[in-house]
């Protein structure tokens, strides 16, 4: 392993993983479920701006990568793909992408729990892109802390 890569672990477990060990899936879930009540409530303050969009269509894109990811836990076949192909259209309006941030986020609450019936391992890891092997739990802290760092942007 090279220094980048050793670089980019470390920071992985120190930012992602340290931060999880020892929570159980409803103890992340419910910080996932605190976010989102924020995000949300700043997201319908806001009005519509290119830039507001772009954000906004940015953080979507990354939780719908980053569930697909998560499925992978639950059995389904890894795509080795980047977020654009998850990112909604820059034509859909502000209304409609706050309402898709929402039920995205709804849906990686759902998985939050088919990962706890499902009982996946802390030791269980799939690949990220940028960061390497995460476990389920990391990648769940990796959405809430994207989107949550993300929205600080909208204006």
């Amino acid at each position: 392993m090279g220094i980048k890569q050793n670089v980019v672990a470390l920071g992985a477990n120190l930012l992602l993983e340290r931060p999880v060990r020892g929570k159980s899936y409803r103890d992340i879930r419910a910080e996932l479920e605190q976010a989102a009540l924020k995000i949300s409530a700043r997201l319908h303050e806001k009005k519509t701006s290119d830039f507001n969009h772009r954000v906004l269509t940015h953080i979507i894109g990354i939780e719908r990568w980053g569930q697909s990811r998560l499925r992978v836990f639950l059995g389904e076949p890894l795509q080795q793909d980047e977020y654009t192909g998850y990112r909604p259209a820059r034509d859909v309006p502000w209304h409609e992408l706050v309402d898709l941030f929402i039920a995205t986020r709804s849906e990686t609450l759902s998985l939050t729990l088919a990962l706890e019936t499902a009982a996946i391992a802390p030791e269980q890891t799939v690949l990220h892109n940028g960061y390497g092997p995460l476990s389920a739990r990391a990648w769940l802290r990796y959405l809430q802390t994207h989107a949550s760092r993300e929205i600080l942007q909208v204006r």
